[in-house]
């Protein structure tokens, strides 16, 4: 890569400091330690309304359970008490308190939402649910904030408070609590009644563990992760735990590998491989069933081929595109992989199948795809959430099912379980599905690796597209694609290497090519940069990112709870799903984003979760999109969570420029050549690689 400095560049010098926002949560983003997983993991920084320890706000009494449970955490924190000691203590009796008031709400006042970019068919988050008065005495009687009621509401339901009397350990089903705090939250509530031990206690544990693997991706766990994590826990017999927990039918067994010591009905002397016992929650288990049968149902309901299909492959732009239209018209279901020119191939097909008179679309996975499609000349161009949500599209039949015969979804890495089942069980017998995209990118910011997995299981055909990305990007990217960082000739300067030294360094300096230098270079508005970072966290993550290009880019005293009209934000409607949206003011009705040209309004109470500054984002949010230039922001604290999957990814977001701000030294070639991905544990290839051995 060439490390020549744009013209005209200064010589850094010290940031301002940067205050984090208070909504940078992304489920399943790869911001590091944005969830706990498996193995502990856990987002730096306090969660709003946690019942952590630390000072209490100022002009809010604490009760003397508060101060108690504010002192075992931070016992159990900083590593000098065991967590299982604390039931071994006699119950603290609560004292009096004053219920403290509401926080005051960010934003305006809330109205209903208008639905924009990336609304989604199925609901994406929980009604809310107004906290009781009930509520508010358990948590009190517990020792956790009031400000926590209306998450412990929205998690639990109407009859939260009589679930935590029963079970003070269903405080867990609220993500921003920990382990630690539940215990002491129980402790209060039953006193002696209750013990590490406690069979509520390992049920939502177990429950807890699978929740947050979802976040990192998993839709299973294998029994030994679990078994580790309630040991890491202090569960006393944490096997027998669990197969108590397994009994009760809290979460789903599955066996993966041979079975008994037979193959194929023919006893054999020992397993080739060993028996994996998987655990999962019902919601992804049944996703990933029903995604696997009705992908089987599309493969064996596949059309046949009829008149035109041979003469649309012969007048097919490319040899890749031909393949891919000879590919459709025999089979229900197709793979296609390619990069980012690979997306004619997949256009010229439902171009192509239109001009025969059927109802075909494309899909992408964001808008910004979608508008790569038209600009590509493919009339029925949609995104996946506004298809499935019937904003976009043909609609539905009488049966229910899409109303086409060809579908052609690209951006496929970026599917996760649910979002695949409910598309591909919204497809009718006869419909042809066309899965298209980057193996190289990152998977979906949901559970699940759906095109991996199917790619893998061979189940249909798959079509490799020949089509290279061009210039001095594409060809920087594809080596990183198989392994190999190398230097590339950018005689325009289209790749650009800023070497820097320390964090504050690399924040100073990004801003700096965001305003002046890529500007001045390349004619592009500061407003068609993007930057990219791995995690929200940290000195140079995209709090701090955010709060500096605010600052020179767009100045003000955020005083629509921490936004001013133009600034550029990110819009998270669904869970994995941004859309970048300028603020243009807010009523009381709430903010009001223009996203594209389309207008949103996100209600009040809605802005602190799906609401952030996006002049920088992570490499998943970045995901499906591209921009005119892209500035990657490699400090050194993020060496450890580079993958090539990430780098791939950023990198690939620039179209005409990229400029990477350097301080990981020898980190980034050793992940790109060594570390693939973050593994992740499904069950999906199992699935699909069962039903082609049935299938003969």
């Amino acid at each position: 890569m060439s490390t020549d400095r744009l013209a005209g560049e200064a010589e850094p010098t010290p940031p301002r400091g940067a205050e984090p926002h208070p909504a940078d949560a992304e489920p399943g983003a790869d911001s590091r330690g944005a969830a706990e997983g498996p193995g502990g993991e856990e987002a730096g920084g306090e969660e709003a309304g946690a019942p952590r320890g630390g000072d209490a706000p100022a002009g809010k009494a604490r009760s003397a359970v508060a101060e108690a449970l504010a002192a075992a955490v931070r016992a159990v924190e900083s590593g000098e008490r065991d967590a299982a000691s604390f039931f071994n203590e006699p119950k603290a009796k609560p004292a009096a308190r004053r219920p403290a008031p509401a926080p005051a709400a960010t934003g305006t006042a809330a109205g209903p939402a208008v639905a924009g970019p990336g609304a989604m068919a199925p609901p994406v988050r929980a009604a809310r649910v107004a906290p009781s008065a009930g509520l508010t005495e358990v948590l009190t009687a517990g020792g956790a904030p009031e400000a926590l009621a209306g998450q412990v509401a929205e998690a639990l339901g109407e009859h939260a408070a009589e679930e935590l009397r029963e079970d003070p350990w269903r405080l867990l089903a609220v993500p921003a609590v920990r382990p630690e705090q539940a215990d002491g939250f129980a402790r209060a509530l039953l006193g002696d009644a209750c013990g590490p031990g406690d069979e509520r206690r390992a049920r939502a544990l177990v429950a807890r563990f699978l929740e947050r693997a979802a976040l990192t991706g998993h839709t299973v766990l294998e029994s030994s992760a679990v078994v580790a994590e309630l040991s890491r826990c202090s569960v006393p017999d944490p096997e027998a735990a669990l197969r108590d927990v397994l009994a009760e039918g809290t979460v789903l067994v599955f066996r993966e590998g041979p079975e008994d010591g037979t193959e194929n009905g023919e006893e054999t002397e020992e397993p080739e491989e060993p028996v994996r016992l998987l655990l999962g929650l019902d919601r992804y288990a049944m996703a990933e069933e029903s995604l696997a049968d009705g992908l089987a149902r599309l493969v064996n309901a596949a059309p046949e081929p009829g008149e035109g299909w041979a003469a649309a492959a012969e007048d097919a732009p490319s040899p890749s595109a031909a393949e891919l239209i000879r590919a459709a018209a025999a089979s229900g279901l197709v793979t296609h992989s390619g990069g980012e020119a690979a997306r004619a191939e997949p256009a010229a097909l439902v171009t192509a199948a239109a001009g025969l008179g059927l109802r075909a679309w494309a899909a992408a996975h964001t808008e910004d795809g979608r508008r790569r499609l038209t600009g590509l000349g493919v009339a029925g161009a949609v995104t996946v959430a506004g298809l499935l949500s019937g904003q976009e599209g043909p609609g539905r039949d009488a049966d229910g099912a899409l109303a086409l015969d060809v579908l052609a979804v690209l951006d496929a890495p970026q599917l996760d379980v649910e979002t695949a089942a409910l598309l591909v069980e919204s497809l009718a017998d006869g419909t042809r599905l066309v899965l298209s995209g980057d193996p190289g990118v990152l998977w979906s910011a949901g559970p699940g690796r759906v095109f991996a997995d199917v790619l893998a299981a061979r189940a249909c055909p798959a079509v490799v597209s020949r089509t290279p990305d061009p210039g001095p990007i594409g060809e920087l990217v594809s080596g990183i694609g198989i392994g190999e960082l190398g230097q590339v000739a950018a005689p325009g300067k289209e790749v650009v290497i800023v070497p820097v030294r320390e964090p504050g360094e690399a924040v100073h300096r990004a801003v700096q090519l965001v305003a002046d230098s890529v500007p001045r270079a390349f004619g592009v508005e500061p407003g068609d940069v993007q930057v990219i970072a791995p995690g929200h966290g940290g000195p140079a993550g995209t709090r701090a990112l955010n709060a500096a290009l605010k600052e020179r880019l767009n100045p003000g005293p955020g005083r629509f709870g921490g936004f001013d009209p133009g600034d550029r934000v990110a819009h998270v409607p669904a869970p994995g799903r941004m859309v970048p949206c300028t603020v243009v003011s807010a009523d009381a009705e709430g903010l009001r984003l223009d996203c594209g040209g389309t207008p949103v309004v996100v209600p009040r109470e809605r802005v602190g979760d799906e609401v952030r500054h996006g002049w920088a984002v992570t490499a998943h949010q970045a995901a499906g999109a591209r921009w005119p230039a892209a500035v990657v922001v490699l400090p050194g604290d993020a060496a450890p969570t580079l993958t090539r999957s990430w780098v791939y990814t950023a990198f690939g977001r620039a179209e005409r420029h990229l400029s990477v701000v350097h301080g990981v030294e020898q980190a980034l070639p050793r992940a790109v050549a060594e570390v693939p991905a973050k593994e992740r544990t499904t069950r999906l290839r199992a699935l699909l690689e069962a039903q082609t051995r049935q299938a003969g």
